[in-house]
């Protein structure tokens, strides 16, 4: 995890170097308040914290099941905050993608099951996770639609605020360490040693070699497809709304599952 944010921030910031050199990233894109971008990080990082403690101990399949409360957030908090109001269309539409998502995921398994057998805590703590992300999602969108003001109807560059707040997560992460560390069960003292064998299986060096399969080529590929997922949804949330935003992302996930099903 430590590792991808750090290449994730390595490579947002020096394609935003890049873009700034090319005149695309202004210095008043810039020089936009800290503080939302501060908030987009921590959510972020609170969010990736609590989905692997709950992701941990719950079952593969009742995951996709709790992440459909992200749809019922992402609507509520856009009333909230963006003072959004929806049509019964529109609802009907979010209701009709979860319960085809749920039915293809619970179809033939036991994760109504599972989720019985974990109790309360865990559920409720991934359901938390996927607020956080949703609240993130929408405070995005605020950053868009004030920058816009700032910047006299111009329009920040997405890479300005996935690479701040890439930063501030990378951040609040190395704050959860110890946190994190718990989870793992990696001793605290020793996750420098952790950290140098992941690096070593990652780059497929060095004396580890089982479960490194596949490595340097296979993680990169998975990182970069991944950055290449978020940059799309990111546009999409710039263009759109966190709503729309949201949908594109449940329907990936309907797509992949009925895929791996066949």
């Amino acid at each position: 995890m430590q590792k991808n944010l750090k290449f994730y921030v390595v490579v947002y910031f020096s394609i935003l170097y890049l873009r700034h050199q090319a005149g695309i990233v202004t210095d008043e894109m810039l020089s936009l308040p800290q503080k939302p971008f501060l908030a987009v990080g921590l959510l972020e990082a609170l969010s990736a914290a609590s989905g692997m403690a709950a992701g941990a101990v719950l079952s593969g399949a009742s995951i996709p099941i709790l992440s459909q409360t992200y749809l019922v957030w992402q609507l509520l908090l856009s009333a909230i905050f963006l003072k959004r109001r929806y049509r019964i269309n529109e609802i009907t539409g979010c209701f009709l993608v979860t319960v085809g998502v749920i039915i293809t995921v619970a179809s033939g398994s036991s994760a109504g099951a599972s989720l019985k057998g974990t109790g309360i805590l865990w559920p409720l703590l991934m359901i938390i996770s996927f607020f956080l992300q949703a609240a993130d999602t929408v405070l995005k969108e605020i950053i868009f639609l004030n920058a816009a003001k700032k910047l006299k109807g111009g329009s920040v560059d997405l890479f300005v605020v996935n690479s701040y707040g890439s930063a501030y997560q990378a951040l609040f992460m190395c704050l959860l360490l110890p946190f994190l560390s718990k989870l793992w069960g990696v001793p605290f003292h020793q996750l420098p040693t952790y950290i140098r064998d992941g690096t070593a299986c990652f780059l497929n060096m060095g004396s580890l070699s089982s479960g490194c399969e596949g490595a340097p080529l296979l993680p990169l590929l998975f990182v970069l497809v991944n950055m290449g997922f978020n940059i799309s949804l990111l546009h999409l949330l710039k263009i759109s709304s966190a709503v729309v935003s949201s949908l594109a992302s449940t329907f990936s996930a309907f797509r992949a599952s009925v895929l791996f099903k066949n």
